[in-house]
């Protein structure tokens, strides 16, 4: 799963598929890897070429999608730098391992914009790390000379607390467990995913048998192995190892297996899943529907283990653990993480949490260009106001007290520059003004001309509940402006409902407590009004029904 880039970089990543009004194009196109959910909608009508990718991402890619032409593509490989001409200034774009599978990198792109880091998908050991450029990187307790402006950070198992092994040490367990069943017929691995090779090829090596992959049931499979290890694959069934398809109905398939050979009265095959889900999946989103199994609650990282099935598991994961994040955001000290998993992961980050705050950002830092906010009308507001925007945090809770360990923070971004001009555009001056559309806005506002509106977002005040903050992806700050420039007028629908989203600048959300509402004051911050709810809404719409009728 890939997230849209900020509309301030004149590149994507990983991000490809037909342009609508509210997209806007982008100029180049980078690929980290050939995994299917970041390959989804590459296509000659669909996307403007070239794609930047390693050459074996564009081999894999190419007999996925045979329509598609090897001229489409600029190769780079592992460890080049390549400058790119673009029309905002040219940049340098580099790439490097992402330990994740086969051709899979992390591009680093450094130009006007700042220095940008995209992990794509990765697994973040030292040893990855440590192919970076050494100005990027410190050392335990030291910062690096140079720190990145944005990591885009895979996050697939950011929740994750447990300590995964190696690569290399889920593979001897992989050997052993194999090794302690001698009188098993068939060792059936269940790697048939791009980024499992290490596996076969090493369980190749070690028994000296090549491994048969059914190209029947899974040709895909087989002509990835044919590219990257051909030497390992045989179409001859009588091998004792076999490719298992992962899914679907893994279980299922696996216990109709063990079945088979007891009722047979023959000795029980071997059927081991590398992989980290059944470690850090909660039962009911791991197991298939239907299932009423239990997954085993004492796992094992340093051995194989059995489930209910008669599966065997090994934790042989593609991807970092929260460990191995944190760790790795300790060396690299980037100013901003935003995580490429769509329910924002990274803010679940201790890292994140304790260092990444807008308030970092002076008025001329590459944050706003990035985001394609104009800051530099700032400084001809006032001369001597201060241009860096500040933050300030106020408690979010309801009915808690001050310092309570369950109350929630709000950043409140606020430049009082920006605030000058804003309060010059509007008659009502206590009315918020948010990046995240205008629900607590007046029906003034939504009355304005476009060319103000954008005016008034392109030089905002950002207030978000602090919640809303750990979730916030550049993607959704990059569709709001876009919403705001494609937006068409308002249905008759929703001017019924014009009621709910115009309170008085005197009213104050009775859903506060008192305490919060004087400490908004003391602040000079407005008190938020909530979102009406949608029984508010549909009962709205019945009066007003009412109101024609008589």
């Amino acid at each position: 799963m890939a997230i849209e880039m900020p509309r301030g970089l004149p590149f994507s990543v990983d991000t490809f598929g037909p342009y609508t009004t509210t997209k806007r194009r982008k100029r180049h196109h980078f690929l980290t890897h050939a995994h299917k959910d970041h390959t989804v909608g590459i296509s000659p009508s669909n996307i403007v070429f070239p794609i930047y990718s390693t050459p074996l991402t564009v081999s894999l890619l190419l007999q996925r999608h045979p329509q598609l032409d090897e001229s489409f593509f600029v190769k780079i490989e592992i460890g080049q730098s390549v400058i790119v001409d673009d029309p905002d200034g040219e940049f340098r774009v580099t790439a490097f391992d992402a330990n994740h599978c086969p051709g899979a990198v992390m591009f680093l792109f450094e130009g006007s914009f700042g220095n940008i880091l995209h992990t794509g998908d990765c697994r973040l050991t030292r040893d990855c790390l440590q192919s970076l450029p050494e100005k990027y990187v410190g050392r335990q307790g030291n910062a690096p000379k140079c720190c990145l402006d944005y990591i885009f950070l895979d996050c697939t198992f950011g929740k994750s607390s447990q300590r995964f092994p190696t690569k290399h040490s889920a593979i001897r367990q992989i050997i052993n467990c194999i090794w302690n069943h001698p009188d098993a017929p068939v060792v059936y691995l269940a790697c048939d995913m791009l980024g499992q090779e290490d596996i076969l090829l090493e369980v190749s090596r070690t028994f000296g048998s090549k491994i048969y992959v059914d190209k029947a049931t899974n040709l895909e499979c087989f002509r990835s192995l044919m590219v990257i290890v051909p030497e390992i694959v045989s179409e001859d069934p009588s091998s004792r190892f076999h490719i298992f398809s992962g899914f679907p109905k893994l279980n299922e398939r696996a216990s109709a297996k063990l079945t088979e050979a007891r009722l047979k009265l023959q000795s029980e095959p071997l059927i081991i899943r590398p992989s980290a889900q059944w470690y850090v999946c909660d039962d009911e989103d791991y197991f298939e529907s239907g299932s009423q199994i239990q997954k085993q609650r004492k796992v094992r990282f340093s051995e194989a283990v059995r489930d209910e099935f008669g599966m065997w598991h090994v934790c042989y994961s593609m991807h970092s653990s929260r460990e191995e994040l944190e760790l790795a955001m300790q060396l690299l000290s980037p100013k901003w993480v935003v995580s490429t998993v769509p329910s924002c992961r990274a803010m679940e980050l201790d890292y994140v949490k304790k260092n990444c705050f807008i308030s970092r950002f002076s008025s001329d830092d590459p944050f706003w260009k990035i985001l394609d906010i104009d800051m530099g009308g700032v400084s001809s507001v006032a001369a001597t106001d201060t241009h860096t925007v500040t933050l300030s945090c106020c408690l979010m809770s309801d009915g808690l007290a001050l310092g309570s360990a369950n109350s929630k923070m709000e950043p409140l971004i606020e430049s009082s520059s920006v605030k000058k001009q804003l309060l010059s555009l509007s008659p009502e001056k206590n009315l918020p003004i948010t990046l995240f559309g205008r629900a607590r806005l007046s029906s003034q506002e939504s009355d304005r001309p476009l060319h103000e509106r954008k005016a008034i977002h392109n030089q905002c005040v950002y207030t978000k509940t602090w919640p809303e903050v750990e979730k916030l992806n550049l993607e959704e700050v990059v569709e709001s402006l876009q919403d705001d420039d494609n937006k068409e007028e308002e249905t008759v629908e929703k001017e019924s409902c014009r009621s709910f989203f115009s309170p008085s600048s005197k009213e104050t959300c009775k859903d506060l407590s008192g305490d919060l509402r004087k400490l908004y004051r003391s602040m000079n911050a407005p008190v938020p009004r909530p979102l009406p709810s949608l029984m508010e809404l549909m009962n709205a719409r019945k009066r007003s029904r009412k109101d024609l009728s008589f």
